[in-house]
């Protein structure tokens, strides 16, 4: 019996899904105002929203929108290796939304 539950257990282990690796987007945003505000940020998306740049903004524009920006558009979609090459562009606004 318990060789059958290892044997079991061991199975599900190899045959679970792997971790998603995390995808990110960038994109532009604006804010009214008086005078008009420009960012250029960099947003951690859900697994949902990595399939097209229009996912990608259906879940980014109210998250900028609850924060008084209004999204411009969804530049690209990557991975965690594109990261590091576009945080000092984003500054403050490098994964806040």
């Amino acid at each position: 019996m318990i060789t059958r539950i290892a044997l079991t257990l061991a199975l599900t282990l190899a045959t679970a899904a792997p971790a998603a690796a995390g995808c990110f987007a960038d994109y532009k945003a604006k804010q009214d105002g008086g005078a008009l505000k420009l960012h250029y940020g960099i947003a951690e998306l859900p697994d949902r929203a990595c399939g097209s740049k229009q996912d990608a903004a259906d879940a980014l524009a109210p998250r900028l929108a609850a924060g008084g920006w209004t999204l411009l558009n969804v530049l690209s979609i990557f991975g965690p290796d594109g990261l590091e090459q576009r945080k000092d562009s984003a500054g403050q606004f490098f994964l806040r939304y």
